[in-house]
């Protein structure tokens, strides 16, 4: 074979013997040419609608050809291989079926919401049966379609030559109807789908109404118009917020319900009796599937099902047994059956050629643009007729108002190029008016014909002044457009046939759950649960407690803070990631219980470790989330602040929030205003105090700035972060149970990266600094120890006390036992408990528990 295509010497190396040129090309790069080209083929030639008309190639082609092959409404049918005929030789070189099926559903009823194609003979049905053989079947355009077609011989659209350059086909359809609302569309092209639902007449015609009279109009003011989908099957639509986002986005996800009640029989059995199914949903089809389900026992209740749909219209009927409710019965078909199905919107189309993805405003935006370009070009060209005639009207009234010598000089000719010559020298006429007096009939020189010639110059001047005015001004012609659509909606406007119910679903967990204020607690071991906070009493300071938790030895509450039912957690572990979780979805749990393995709620890796949860009002507002900032404090005391706006959009997996240097792990993280003073404290009893704008903002995977200079073996027990206004108190606690509040003026400002001073006297008796806090007057704080007893007291009942001395005793602990954790409760508005039996009682119980 390589002897075959050997160069022959002397010849070009780039040829064959034969004298071929052979050019060596990437077959990559062929393929992927190729393959491109034959995509956007797909896409603007064939799967996607024109945002303009609302018509595939296809489509188009069919209502063209059945226009020129002059089956109009008020026509005789003809049969569908004559129509299939025309448009495959002419304009649409494809299989006939592609051509024939397209006709078909474009006359079924259960397709299309406005039908374009009047049929006559078997066209399929709603249970999926087949149509006839073109040749069997009949057809002719409807009154409706003229609408699409109306005025395309006035110069209103672009014509293109069709696949052999032997005649002109429309580009696209003048298209007074706005179809691509009405009758919406599906196709597949390559990469991408469109799957668009229909609309009412009377919504659309008015939401483009109310367009046009304000190009500002909103998305929301326009539901007020067209108010959902309206498929020709009918149905229930079943929740708002798909249709919703379909209108705001181009996407969403529209459920759909059969409309189905309940009869009583006169024997006192009932029967669901179902009349209309969701769209799309093939009946018989359906039937067979709900039967196989009853004999499987997957649904019960049901003794048998009929289908007793004719002429006058579906009826489905299912029987059922003695003992079945019927709303449980129904609720299961729906579930589980095609009597509830949904319509996924995806509302691309081509614009100028090219597929995008549309809302509704964008959709009657373009449609409004189109008719636009219509009705310019349309009045232009009916100018320019108005005004042909009209010269030759003012040729004829020169003519009659010279009529004798006009009859002398045509008489005195030789031929016809003679008197026309004559007639332009003598009466200044132009070539056109001169042949169009030279073929005037002689009845129109009477008195009679002359005045009428005089009336229909002087109707013509005005035809003109008019389209001129039009020309001249916007206004004018976009009412032309809204009249001419509500003209449109007064004869081919009718009833909503799919009716809309707000969903119970659509009101979701969250709006159902009120928006208390829980007390959120991590246990060491990472299990999480939300309680109450109305559960928690008042103790006065020095109390023993009551029993919060009830854990394994080994494990204790290390995260307590208070959020509402409807914030959000934004969830930091060691490792430098973040997670998002509502605080409604976080199980509830009693003071005693142990919680959830937080394992079950977040994607958090096995040997990681929840280390600070911020507590966020909203991720929606970008004024909320670009003016505030999260301050973040490593063991080694590395800090960095970074906008919020960068941990706004919640993924399930979480997201890197700090780049984690080796050795090191996150502590605390804080929600700051961008103008806080921050404290970072050390196990050895020193703070540091500086201001929030010491450290700029950096971005998500920044490591982040030296925060507090330590000596080896020391680590950052907490970082607090203070609006300078607010009138707060440093709280600090030691392991060993001593506490004391201290004025923030003592302690000096200095720049970041400092020793800092001293913030406790720390000695063995008070053990080493484990807490920091803000605290003002009407705070309180819940103290946890490591085995799980707490107490919660009020901050006024300790005194401020100087930065640098030891503090007093905040809770008792048994001889092993050791603070865990601190949170303050702010604004709490309970009554203390002062009744000390019941505070002895209550400490009795816990030293009995914690003792076992």
């Amino acid at each position: 074979m390589s002897d075959d295509i050997e160069n022959v010497p002397g010849e070009d190396s780039g040829s064959t013997g034969s004298g071929t040129n052979i050019i060596p090309i990437n077959i990559e790069d062929e393929m992927r040419g190729a393959y491109i080209d034959y995509s956007m083929s797909v896409i603007i030639s064939r799967a996607l609608p024109d945002v303009r008309d609302g018509l595939k190639p296809v489509h188009r082609r069919i209502l063209f050809g059945m226009l020129e092959l002059g089956v109009n409404y008020n026509k005789p049918y003809k049969k569908s291989a004559r129509i299939v005929g025309e448009v495959l030789g002419k304009y649409h070189p494809h299989g006939d079926s592609a051509v024939y099926d397209t006709m078909v559903r474009m006359a079924q009823p259960w397709s299309l919401r406005y039908e374009l194609v009047d049929g006559q003979g078997n066209f399929g049905s709603v249970d999926g049966d087949s149509p006839a053989a073109m040749r069997y079947t009949e057809a002719r355009l409807r009154r409706i379609a003229d609408e699409m077609l109306s005025d395309i011989n006035k110069n209103t659209v672009d014509f293109s030559p069709n696949f052999d350059d032997s005649l002109k086909e429309p580009s696209v359809l003048p298209g007074k109807l706005p179809n691509l609302l009405l009758n919406g569309s599906s196709g597949i092209a390559v990469g991408m789908a469109t799957n668009m639902a229909p609309h009412n007449l009377n919504e659309v015609a008015d939401g483009i109404a109310a367009y046009i009279d304000n190009n500002d109009i909103t998305i929301d003011e326009l539901t007020k118009f067209v108010l959902a989908p309206d498929f020709p099957t009918g149905g229930i639509i079943y929740g708002y917020q798909g249709v919703r986002s379909a209108f705001e986005t181009g996407r969403g996800r529209v459920v759909i319900r059969s409309k189905a009640e309940v009869e009583t029989l006169k024997s006192g059995r009932e029967q669901i009796i179902v009349t209309e199914i969701p769209y799309l949903v093939n009946k018989a089809s359906m039937i067979e599937k709900t039967a196989q389900l009853i004999n499987e026992k997957k649904i019960e209740g049901i003794s048998d099902i009929r289908d007793e749909s004719d002429r006058s219209g579906m009826r489905i009927v299912y029987e059922l047994k003695k003992d079945a409710i019927p709303n449980i019965v129904l609720n299961n078909l729906y579930k589980q059956t095609q009597l509830q199905s949904s319509f996924s919107v995806n509302n691309v189309a081509l614009v100028a050629g090219r597929p995008k993805t549309l809302n509704l405003k964008d959709l009657i935006k373009y449609y409004v643009d189109h008719r636009h370009e219509v009705v310019i070009r349309r009045t232009q060209y009916e100018l320019e007729e108005a005004e042909k005639r009209a010269h030759i009207l003012e040729g004829y009234l020169i003519a009659l108002d010279h009529l004798d010598e006009v009859i002398a000089l045509i008489r005195s000719s030789r031929d016809p190029e003679i008197a026309k010559n004559g007639l332009m020298e003598k009466f200044s006429l132009s070539e056109i008016q001169a042949r169009a007096i030279l073929d005037m009939r002689l009845q129109r020189l009477t008195g009679l014909e002359r005045e009428k010639i005089q009336k229909e110059y002087d109707e013509i001047k005005e035809l003109i002044e008019e389209l001129k005015a039009i020309l001249a001004d916007e206004g004018k012609r976009m009412e032309i457009i809204k009249n001419e659509l509500l003209e449109l909606k007064d004869r081919y406007g009718d009833e909503r046939r799919t009716y809309i119910e707000h969903a119970a679903d659509e009101f979701t967990a969250e709006d159902m759950i009120p928006d208390d204020d829980m007390v959120i607690t991590i246990s060491h071991e990472g299990y999480i649960k939300r309680t109450p906070l109305v559960e928690y009493k008042t103790q006065g300071r020095g109390g023993v407690g009551s029993k919060a938790a009830t854990f394994k030895n080994d494990d204790f509450t290390e995260h307590l803070f208070i959020a509402s039912n409807h914030n959000y957690l934004l969830i930091f572990t060691e490792f430098g990631k973040v997670f998002w979780h509502k605080v409604w979805a976080i199980p509830e749990g009693s003071k005693i219980s142990k919680g959830r393995a937080i394992q079950n709620l977040i994607n958090i890796e096995a040997d990681d470790k929840v280390r600070a949860v911020i507590n966020v009002i909203n991720l929606n507002d970008p004024d909320y989330i670009n003016n505030n900032f999260l301050i973040m404090c490593t063991e080694r005391g590395t800090i960095k602040k970074t906008s919020l706006e960068a941990y706004s959009r919640p993924r399930q997996n979480g997201i890197n929030a700090i780049t984690i240097n080796e050795g090191d792990k996150l502590l605390n993280v804080r929600l700051t205003n961008g103008d806080n003073h921050i404290v970072i404290a050390s196990n050895s009893g020193r703070a540091i105090n500086f201001h929030e704008s010491d450290v700029r903002p950096m971005g998500r995977m920044a490591a982040g700035v030296r925060g507090i200079n330590m000596k080896d073996g020391e680590f950052v027990i907490g970082m607090v972060c203070v609006d300078h206004k607010d009138p707060a108190n440093l709280l600090v606690v030691s392991e060993n149970g001593y506490g004391k509040r201290s004025e923030f003026e003592e302690y000096r400002m200095t720049k970041r990266g400092g020793k800092g001073v001293k913030t406790m006297n720390i000695t063995e008796k008070t053990g080493s600094l484990v807490a920091i806090k803000d605290v003002i007057e009407d705070d309180h704080l819940m103290i946890i120890n490591k085995s799980g007893i707490a107490i919660r007291t009020e901050v006024k009942s300790l005194r401020v006390m100087g930065r640098a001395t030891q503090g007093v005793k905040l809770i008792r602990l048994n001889e092993k036992d050791s603070i865990s954790a601190v949170e303050k409760i702010s604004n709490i508005e309970e009554e203390e408990i002062e009744n000390p039996d019941e505070l002895n009682n209550e400490g009795g119980e816990v030293q009995e528990n914690s003792e076992e």
